[in-house]
């Protein structure tokens, strides 16, 4: 044997003598990872979202092909996985990375598949000495699933010297290269604040193969999402309410502080809390079930929207 030559073991030289014309059961094995399951939740739960979506699907369908080569052999280098999810608050991102932690999971690629989300605060200390163990704690807990770190773009402050985040950001970069086959990273923020982050952090930037850009909703995808979200608290509009509520979104998309789907969840619980006091006082004998599941126009006119008072914001204050 030439010293070029790596000798090979029983089971490799099995796999090589596979011939090329070998039948692959390919859709046996989607149907035993089960991966489709977590595709339709996925399509369940979120209104629109094609883009992303797609991409996801596209993912999940390389994970399947590379676990079908090395099944037969076929070996290549693992395919990268870590991410940036970008867009505005309530577009969807902390459910697809819960998604695709499970889709990981169930093709082989991470141990537990479960999600650990965190922000700054959670990685990164405010003292010398106190950010290697915070991070390192974290990334204990991440292990074997996938870390989800919401506002990326805070880890890195290059304005103060004296900041710690870099010494997180290091820590980070050593585990997404050396434990990638055991750990997952999805990084999440403003697109604009993400493209400045990685301008600034070029080894963060080269270690994340994926891209995905959650969209806005529109108005009636947003009208669908609150439908949805009524039917799983067993509430219902009713028609006029229905249309008073496109109304409010129409208005609350040009105001500050929109968040998608977060400001419509918040919307409801408000219009919840009218629906009751309204109800209460009206002094009832006798309720029914049709009183205490329909939410009433009046129940959204009341909001301080249609006042063009600015209503609380329905997200993070971000940190300065």
């Amino acid at each position: 044997m030439s010293e070029t030559e790596v000798e090979q073991t029983p089971e490799e030289k099995a796999l090589s003598r596979i011939p090329d014309d070998t039948p692959v059961d390919l859709e046996g094995i989607v149907r035993d990872s089960q991966v489709q399951e977590v595709l339709d939740k996925l399509d369940r739960e979120l209104i629109g979202l094609t883009p992303i979506k797609t991409r996801i699907r596209e993912i999940a369908a390389l994970l399947l092909i590379d676990r079908v080569r090395k099944g037969l052999g076929l070996m290549s280098g693992p395919p990268s996985l870590h991410m940036c999810f970008t867009g505005n608050p309530g577009t969807g991102k902390t459910t697809v990375a819960m998604r695709m932690a499970e889709i990981l999971h169930r093709l082989g690629y991470v141990r537990k598949g479960h999600l650990a989300a965190v922000t700054r605060d959670d990685l990164v200390g405010q003292y010398i000495g106190h950010t290697a163990p915070k991070t390192k704690e974290v990334l204990k807990r991440a292990m074997g699933g996938v870390l989800f770190i919401d506002e990326a773009y805070y880890l890195y402050r290059s304005e103060n010297e004296r900041d710690y985040g870099q010494e997180s950001i290091e820590i980070l970069l050593q585990v997404m290269e050396n434990q990638r086959e055991d750990l997952v990273v999805i990084l999440a923020g403003y697109r604009d604040r993400m493209q400045t982050f990685f301008q600034g952090n070029p080894g963060m930037s080269s270690r994340v193969a994926h891209h995905l850009d959650f969209p806005d909703y529109s108005a009636e995808e947003l009208i669908a999402i609150a439908k949805l979200m009524l039917e799983e608290q067993q509430y219902r509009f009713s028609p006029e309410a229905e249309k008073v509520f496109h109304a409010y979104l129409l208005k609350r998309m040009q105001m500050p502080n929109f968040a998608n789907a977060r400001s419509v969840r918040n919307a409801l619980d408000r219009a919840r809390l009218r629906q009751a006091n309204r109800l209460f006082a009206q002094h009832r004998n006798t309720l029914t079930k049709k009183d205490l599941v329909t939410i009433e126009a009046e129940d959204i006119l009341a909001s301080r929207v249609f006042m063009d008072v600015q209503p609380e914001s329905d997200q993070k204050t971000d940190r300065k």
